[in-house]
């Protein structure tokens, strides 16, 4: 079932790099957005990351791929 939802996963990250100028223009830019280049390099960012979160779930690497954010937000979500 994890493969299902990586490709899912895979497709919804894509779409959201291909559709940015769209989806950009449908929610709008934040303040904080301005910070890391507006709203569309935001949703490059978000669709990467879903994209490889995907691939990472898919393979079961996600504990080995992401460890240096389990090391710094493990403490603080309490796992």
């Amino acid at each position: 079932m994890s493969i299902v939802f990586g490709i899912f996963g895979m497709l919804i990250g894509v779409f959201i790099i291909k559709y940015r100028e769209r989806i950009g223009d449908s929610v709008g830019e934040a303040y904080w957005m301005r910070h890391i280049g507006g709203i569309y390099n935001f949703l490059i960012l978000l669709g990467v990351a879903i994209f490889f979160w995907s691939i990472a779930t898919m393979t079961g690497t996600e504990q080995i791929f992401f460890a240096p954010l389990f090391w710094i937000f493990g403490g603080a979500l309490g796992s």
